[in-house]
């Protein structure tokens, strides 16, 4: 979990691969209409995360064990709609500037820039996860995850 440009993908694929899991990408889950709200610059609320949040549940729930799910989860009260037994949430970390670099370098993504103050300001950080600094290689970070699951 973590903001817009925090590296969910790239880090989630990393670590399925290392760990032989499957991946998933909870933006792949957003609505049509969500999208283009993100698109126009517009933050979702909280009604417009809900519809979402529900098929990423459930996606999970499909997938059962081995799955790495890569999803903002911003707030708490959308962790508790999405966790379940036997699930441990990542927090990738990082400062406002390092991940506002990345984005400026990011392309074909429909998050911009522009929503990135929102993403802070709607940020709670999670006390019950594994934290990782996003200021690593892809590779420590990944290396760094299993080592603090024990996987």
């Amino acid at each position: 979990m973590g903001v817009q440009g925090s590296g969910k993908t790239t880090v989630g694929q990393a670590l399925a691969a290392r760990l032989g899991w499957n991946f998933a990408d909870a933006d792949d889950f957003h609505s049509t209409a969500n999208k283009a709200k993100m698109s126009a610059g517009i933050p979702l609320t909280d009604e417009d995360r809900m519809p979402w949040l529900a098929a990423v549940r459930a996606a999970m729930e499909k997938a059962g064990r081995n799955l790495v799910m890569a999803c903002s989860a911003l707030k708490e009260k959308y962790r508790e709609q999405l966790v379940f037994p036997g699930m441990r949430v990542v927090y990738l970390r990082g400062s406002q500037e390092l991940i506002a670099a990345r984005l400026q370098a990011r392309q074909h993504h429909y998050a911009k820039l522009d929503l990135l103050p929102s993403q802070f300001e709607q940020l709670e950080e999670p006390r019950d996860a594994v934290v990782v600094d996003i200021a690593h290689s892809v590779d420590e970070i990944v290396e760094e995850i299993v080592a603090a699951l024990a996987l």
